[in-house]
Parts: structure tokens; C-alpha cells; sequence
């Protein structure tokens, strides 16, 4: 069940219209800091490999992090060399603050990002996206601890990603397998609403998206790939553990206390096959079974043990009262969470109100369970009583699951209403681009393996781009070449168009 819906819940996925409309599908960001020698051949190589491999329009964003050195002048001289390339320019420094930057005012409905040193290999680059243009994922991820990986590097940075991500999973219950590969994409729906939850701007700010992504049941999309470790990286690795590690307890407390508003960035009902209405298939009724009876078994060993405790220094009505006071508080606050999925503090006093009034029903089974015992025997044994209570407990619990679910968690929104859905509006204001060739400053030669078998190659693009000295041609954005609007496109403005840390290390 989800709790009441609000203005930044997402739309239903849909597939990205096949027509090429001028306005970038995907657009690929590369984060820098002083890096004048690599990002020259980094950004000619990925604009070939899209150029020949990628069938959508496309845009490169180099994102410099307050270099110090000439790469603002690599990045304006590539902008001006390569139609499909931008710049820009921030202050200061954090690969998170530079992403949320340019995610935040991009149009492309697509967004991406890599490192610079190309560590990861470009032909995963079109599988990791093609989830995200059907509709099917609303976040990719790289992996290169999936089985089906290769990756290059050293026995240190294994232990270390390996160590990273197994914390994650023991502390955030992150089921995701990597976390810190550079080399991500994301819808730009999701990334409207999920990146003002995002709170570091440095190397953490990947792991927080993905976290708070999967919590909120978001789909995030794995592809193995070819990694090839950088000998040079600049990462301290120290200094980065250790913010990783703030960041860990920061996002598990926000966890744990539901300060996070994951509602906001729910799916609305009919993208999720579980929140269809079917006749004869009570919404979620197996999995809710399966949590209430986890749930009940659980709470079933705690009354026991708290009317053993209580019974050695009151009477049993005392005690059976006691603990299934204390155990119906837990009780309702663990069903309101794990069995019904209702998440955030909203409505929260108000179910546990409607709680214990179930738990009453409770207390009235139980307490005439013992009044007719001391009613056929005088003195009976303990063990006869909790076989007593054991008994009136399962009824109670058959009970307690139907106004559980009819009653105080019903599915519906706080106010009794079915929930909401935003649909993006089509808005025609929308910026040109144009497509053209580039120079050859910086062209490599491809590389040839040798060996049994060729290397892969993708297939070409039925409709290739126009190469250098070609004609180009300028669309609006959502404008076909016959005049049409094909594409929904929304303006984005920056998140947070203030957000400075000027002691942020990075």
C-alpha cells in the first residue's frame, strides 16, 4: 500500500517516440577536474562510437569541476570542433554537484554519464540506455561484479569495491551488485524527482540515488561490463571511504526514521502489474499473507516472552494485558511497514489508534481465553495457560489480518481517495539543436584483436548523420522534419541553482 501521492509522483513509462525531433534522446555527461590531456581523445572517441552506433540523436556535456588547469579551454575548443558536444562550468568541486547540475537542465529525456578515462567499454553503452528509451528500467547501472564481467585491476581496488558493496548490503539492504562504476543513466522523470532527495554532491552521491531509487521500488536495470582499471585515477581512496561511510549512516538513519518522502517518486497505479484491479485477486493479497504471518510469528514469541516476564510479579490478566499492549504497538508499526508498504510518518497516530482497537478485540479473545480456564480449574499450570493464550492468539490473528487490511490499511490514500497520477505536458517552447560533422583533431585508429574470432561490432544505423561538409538541419524540439510534434519534451530548471560547498575536499 502506498500512503497519499503528491505533485512530483512519477507518470507511467512509456517508450520514447522512434522519430528522430532534433531534441537530443540521450544526453552523456563527463565530469572533470584537471583533466587537459585525457579529455581530448575521451570525448572524440565516445562522439565516433555514438556517431556510428547510437540510432538516436545525442548530446555530449563535459561538466568541468573548477579545473585549474587548461581543461576549460579542451572543453570550449571541443564544443566548437563537434556539433553534438556543450560545455559547462561550475565553481566548485564534486562529481554529485556537477551530475545534479546538468541532470537538472537537461532536455534530453535520457541522461548519462562516464568517466572520463573510459574505463568502462563503449559497446555497453547502447544496452545500458535501451531499457531506459523502452520504458522497461527507470535507472542502468554498469556492474563489473556481475558473472558475466571482465574486468582489469588490481587485487586493492577489488577488496575495496567488493568490501564497499558488501556493506551496503548488510546495512542499507542495497540489492543492487556495484555502486561506484562510472557509468549510469537514468530517466529524466525519475531524475526530476528523485535528484532534490539526493543530498551529497562527491563519489557518494551515486550510491545515495541508487539506494533511495530501489527503496522507493523503482526498476534499476544491471548490464556486466568490460572494465579496464586507470592506473593514473585521482581518487583518494581514504579520504573517499570515509565519506562513503558518513554518507551509509546518514541514508540509513533517514531510513530508519522515514524522514525520506519515498511516495513522491512511487509508480502510479497500471504501471505495476500488482496494483492492477483484477476481479477475484484481492490487491497483494499472497504477499501480504506472507509478511502478516513473518509479522504475527514474531510478535506471536514476543507476548510470550513479555507475559513470562510480566506473570512472575503480577497476575495473568495483569500480565496478558501488558504484553499485549507492548506487542500490539510493535505489531502495528511492523505490519504498517513491512506488510502494507506504507512508508513516511503520514497517518501514522491514526494507525496506531485503529491498531489498538484491534487490540482490544485481542485483549477481550485472550482475556475470556483465561477466564473460562480459571473458570474450569482453580489453579491451572502455566503451561496449560500459554496453550490456552496460543489458541486464543490464532484467532485473533485471523481477525486482527481482516481489519488490518479492511480497516486500518485499506488501500487507499490518507484521504480516501484512489491515487493521483502527473502526466508531463507537451511544451512546444523548446530550445534547437543541429546536427553536423566534426574534425578529426584527436581521431583514433579502432583497435583489432587478434585471435579466433572477430570482435563485435554493432550494426550500423539504417540513417547515418551527416558527416563533415554536409548540409544540417535545424528542428525544434518535439518537431519532426515534416512539421509535427512527436516528443514530449518539459524544461528543467537547475535543482538547486545555489548549492556551493566551498569545503567540500573534491
Amino acid at each position: 500500500m502506498r500512503t497519499d501521492s503528491s505533485p512530483g509522483t512519477l507518470p507511467a513509462r512509456e517508450h520514447l517516440p522512434a522519430g528522430n525531433a532534433g531534441t537530443p534522446v540521450l544526453d552523456v555527461v563527463i565530469p572533470v577536474y584537471n583533466e587537459e590531456k585525457d579529455l581530448g581523445p575521451c570525448v572524440v572517441r565516445l562522439h565516433d562510437h555514438l556517431k556510428r552506433t547510437f540510432p538516436y540523436a545525442f548530446r555530449i556535456t563535459i561538466a568541468d569541476n573548477a579545473s585549474t588547469d587548461t581543461t576549460p579551454q579542451v572543453a570550449r575548443q571541443l564544443e566548437a570542433d563537434l556539433a553534438e558536444v556543450t560545455s559547462f562550468r561550475l565553481e566548485q568541486k564534486g562529481r554529485g554537484r556537477a551530475l545534479r547540475t546538468v541532470w537538472s537542465a537537461s532536455d534530453a529525456p535520457i541522461l548519462a554519464y562516464m568517466d572520463v578515462d573510459l574505463s568502462t567499454d563503449l559497446n555497453a553503452l547502447l544496452p545500458l540506455v535501451a531499457p531506459l528509451i523502452s520504458g522497461h528500467s527507470d535507472l542502468a547501472i554498469g556492474s563489473r561484479l556481475a558473472r558475466s564481467s571482465r574486468v582489469v585491476r588490481g587485487a586493492k581496488r577489488e577488496f575495496i569495491s567488493r568490501s564497499y558493496n558488501l556493506i551496503l548490503r548488510g546495512s542499507l539492504q542495497a540489492r543492487f551488485s556495484d555502486a561506484q562504476c562510472g557509468f549510469k543513466a537514468i530517466r529524466r522523470d525519475v531524475a526530476q524527482v528523485l535528484l532534490p532527495m539526493v543530498e551529497d554532491t562527491g563519489w557518494f552521491f551515486d550510491t545515495e540515488m541508487l539506494v533511495i531509487a530501489e527503496r522507493a521500488g523503482l526498476r534499476i536495470h544491471e548490464v556486466p561490463v568490460d572494465w579496464v582499471d586507470d592506473p593514473n585515477s585521482t581518487v583518494h581512496i581514504v579520504k573517499t571511504a570515509t565519506e562513503d561511510l558518513k554518507g551509509v549512516w546518514r541514508v540509513g538513519k533517514a531510513l530508519a526514521t522515514g524522514s525520506l518522502p519515498l511516495d513522491r517518486i512511487a509508480r502510479p497505479f497500471g504501471d505495476d502489474p500488482r496494483d492492477r484491479d483484477i476481479q477475484d485477486v484481492p490487491k497483494g493479497l499472497a504477499q501480504q499473507l506472507v509478511g502478516f504471518c513473518v509479522v504475527g510469528g514474531l510478535s506471536t514469541l514476543f507476548y510470550l516472552v513479555l507475559y513470562s516476564a510480566f506473570r512472575s510479579f503480577s497476575g495473568s490478566q495483569i500480565a496478558n494485558a501488558l504484553a499485549l499492549l507492548v506487542s500490539a504497538v510493535a505489531n502495528t508499526a511492523a505490519n504498517r511497514r513491512l506488510t502494507f508498504g506504507v512508508r513516511g510518518r503520514g497517518g501514522a497516530v491514526r494507525h496506531q489508534a485503529q491498531g489498538l482497537v484491534v487490540f482490544g478485540i485481542g485483549l477481550a479473545l485472550t482475556s475470556g481465553s483465561l477466564a473460562a480456564l480459571n473458570a474450569a480449574s482453580s489453579d491451572p499450570s502455566h503451561s496449560t495457560e500459554l496453550a490456552v493464550l496460543i489458541a486464543a492468539n490464532l484467532a485473533a490473528t485471523v481477525l486482527r489480518f481482516l481489519l488490518f487490511r479492511a480497516w486500518v490499511f485499506p488501500d487507499r490514500d490518507n484521504n480516501g481517495r484512489p491515487e493521483s497520477t502527473v502526466v508531463a505536458t507537451h511544451n512546444p517552447a523548446s530550445p534547437t539543436y543541429t546536427t553536423g560533422g566534426f574534425q578529426q583533431q584527436y581521431q583514433q585508429q579502432p583497435y583489432q584483436p587478434q585471435g579466433p574470432l572477430p570482435q563485435r561490432m554493432p550494426l550500423p544505423q539504417q540513417q547515418p548523420y551527416p558527416q563533415s561538409g554536409t548540409t544540417t538541419t535545424q528542428f525544434r524540439a518535439g518537431e519532426a522534419a515534416d512539421g509535427t510534434w512527436r516528443d514530449s519534451t518539459m524544461q528543467l530548471q537547475p535543482v538547486r541553482p545555489h548549492d556551493t560547498d566551498p569545503g567540500d575536499p573534491r
